[in-house]
């Protein structure tokens, strides 16, 4: 341990940076007492620079301990100042802001929905939902809009299946969201093109410029996502087979694609040389083009990580150090966290950095069990061990985040990973020769119809491994979400299995068994102790939707709309009509739960001449202005009202 940490300064830079983030994020600490524990950290540096000579080997750990604390200051302080921007802080009601477009305007089925920021009266982020319209569709990034409308924050629909959107959305670094009719909004004239609102522009132009190609739309949707990180177009379908077939890593920007395209860049420059200045003019080369890569591919965090991490690679090779090192990847997580501590918390920061370091370590030792003699089995066999080292380093987060996980991902990965190396290299032509179609000469044409078909062959086949994939039988495991403990439990058995076949030592195996017994012992106490099937009314917009929930996974039955539902403890009477105000009662009937549905004249005095209900439910098909008129209704009787709308779903236990 102590020989890693002497070969990777930056991993020892990183820690408190980490550390940091974690407990600003986690702890209920103040800010306001972080700035006392940085200036200690920087009295602690400067003290150990007046410690007498003799004795400063052995105080060595002082300016170690004082950067520590210096280094989680400022990580905490930023933190709390990226939280600080990403909290919603808006009027009540309708209101005028000015804001920029700063994305491509992303066409929904009912609306257009736009990343702004505001600069009056608050300077956020927000998202837009303009309604569609000619003038909707033709804004661009940098656009100033003045609109009016009430900004709500983002909000989950408390479902016990539920993504935290709320928390996703804060970590992209967005306040709330808007629809805003065509009436309330307008173009200002003015614009403001900064560079990132740039790099979108750029993205657009190049978005029409594949258009050319004349490509079918999946075609079209699938090389816009591989190269420039943009899959609005990409169906839930295709998506979705991405995903059983645990290639989805494919249709995000990240370091395989932007590994590529250095590849690919580098080549063009081989010319060069592999020596002196000109091996130095290279290197500089491809990271200024890698660099305009990034600003035409959006500037995407993915695309932002990977240049930046690359860029580190480059300057390493013309210092003539290591290749790609551990260094080098905790001196790139190290600068992106301190930019943007919300990095730490983004699943694809996650995966990405987590599948490099299983790379770095995996990938030596699984390379060295076997030896191939032929070139191209070599080949196959160097592919077959980053495809594996890098699943085993990320299987354990994908289970913790998606509660799912591809079982033919190795087959998958094996065939669409050097097809989407041969999709980009055949890119490049068919990019250049589209470029020179203005000099209408024939033989240009014919090589970009030669490129076009080629294009198309390639990406057809991926697609169609892809889809096979995903038909197989069991081809993918579904509902097995890890906690935080045992996802680390399954990451050290990889580490200890791989390394008892290297060493052959017994420990290792003897370590890696009992972290397994500790993972099923884990296994079955969560099972034990899972929550008992449960009747949910779930939050679903404009839709009434009833179900049981079990096993983390929803289950449908036919359930009567006007009538009593089936629960063995409680009385749950659900209404969906007016046919009830057909019948008097001398007493009322003492329910434990009234559901009502769909119907927008329901009165709360007619309903409780009938019904005594220790709770009213409203579900989501619920008209708004009804629902807000029977809240007013209940509040005045004194009767308990859930929304579910408003409250999130709710949830009766058997």
């Amino acid at each position: 341990m102590h020989s890693f940490i002497g070969r990777t300064p930056f991993f020892r830079l990183l820690l408190p940076v980490v550390v940091g983030i974690l407990a600003a994020a986690l702890l209920p600490c103040k800010a306001i007492y972080m700035p006392l524990i940085g200036l200690i950290g920087l009295l602690v540096m400067l003290s150990s620079f007046f410690i007498k000579e003799k004795q400063r080997y052995r105080s060595r750990w002082l300016f170690g301990a004082g950067l520590f604390l210096f280094l989680f200051t400022i990580a905490n302080l930023q933190y709390h100042e990226k939280e600080k921007g990403s909290y919603p802080s808006f009027q009540d009601d309708n209101h005028y802001y000015v804001g920029t477009v700063l994305n491509i305007p992303e066409v929904k089925p009912r609306s257009i929905a736009c990343h702004i920021k505001t600069t009056y009266p608050v300077k956020k982020q927000v998202v837009l939902y303009l309604q569609q319209d000619d003038e909707a569709r033709t804004l661009l990034p940098g656009d100033e809009l003045l609109f009016q409308g009430k900004i709500e924050p983002f909000r989950n629909f408390g479902n016990p299946d539920d993504f935290d959107y709320a928390g996703f959305m804060k970590i992209k670094g967005f306040s709330g969201s808007a629809f805003i009719p065509e009436s309330r909004w307008h173009r200002t004239g003015r614009q403001h093109i900064t560079l990132p609102v740039l790099s979108q522009r750029c993205r657009a132009k190049t978005l029409d410029f594949y258009r050319s190609f004349q490509l079918d739309p999946d075609a079209y949707a699938f090389i816009t996502a591989i190269t420039l990180g943009y899959k609005s177009y990409l169906s839930d379908d295709l998506q979705e087979a991405f995903r059983a077939s645990g290639t989805a890593h494919v249709l995000a920007v990240s370091g395989l694609h932007v590994g590529i395209i250095y590849l690919v860049i580098n080549f063009l420059f081989s010319f060069l040389g592999n020596h002196g200045k000109r091996f130095v003019i290279r290197q500089l080369l491809v990271i200024l083009i890698l660099w305009g890569y990034a600003l035409v591919a959006g500037m995407s965090a993915p695309v932002i990580r990977a240049a930046f991490m690359l860029t580190i690679y480059g300057v390493g090779r013309i210092q003539k150090r290591a290749g790609f090192s551990y260094n080098t990847l905790a001196a790139a997580a190290f600068f992106l966290l301190i930019s943007n501590p919300f990095n730490l918390f983004d699943v694809s920061f996650q995966m990405s950095f987590v599948a490099v370091c299983a790379i770095l370590f995996f990938q030596p030792k699984i390379r060295r069990l076997f030896t191939p003699k032929g070139k191209i089995s070599r080949y196959i066999w160097n592919l077959s061990t980053v495809s594996l080292s890098a699943q085993l380093g990320v299987f354990p987060l994908v289970l913790y985040h998606f509660g799912s996980f591809p079982t033919y991902f190795f087959i998958a990965n094996l065939l669409v990973v050097p097809l989407l190396s041969l999709v980009i290299h055949a890119a490049v032509p068919l990019i250049a020769a589209s470029l020179l179609t203005p000099l209408n000469a024939p033989a240009i044409a014919q090589l970009e119809g030669i490129f076009q078909w080629v294009l198309k062959t390639l990406i057809e086949c991926i697609l169609q491994v892809v889809y096979i994939t995903e038909t197989l039988p069991y081809a993918q495991l579904t509902d097995k979400y890890l906690s935080v403990f045992q996802s680390l439990l399954l990451l050290l058995f990889a580490y200890l299995i791989v390394q008892f076949f290297v060493t052959r030592r017994p420990r290792p195996l003897v370590t890696a068994l009992a972290a397994t017994l500790i993972f099923l012992t884990t296994t079955l106490h969560d099972q034990w102790t899972s929550p008992p099937p449960q009747l949910v009314v779930f939050n679903s917009p404009s839709i009434s939707e009833v179900g049981f929930y079990d096993n983390n996974r929803r289950h449908y039955m036919e359930l009567p709309s006007n009538g009593l539902l089936p629960h063995p403890k409680k009385s749950i009477l659900r209404l969906s009509d007016e046919t009830v105000y057909g019948y008097h009662s001398e007493e009322p009937l003492p329910l434990d739960i009234l559901l009502l549905s769909h119907y927008k004249n329901f009165s709360i005095d007619s309903l409780l001449c009938l019904f005594d209900p220790q709770v009213i439910v409203l579900d989501s098909s619920i008209p708004p202005y009804t629902a807000r008129r029977l809240s007013t209704e209940c509040c005045a009787k004194g009767v308990i009202l859930h929304d579910v709308s408003l409250d999130g779903a709710y949830s009766i236990f058997f």
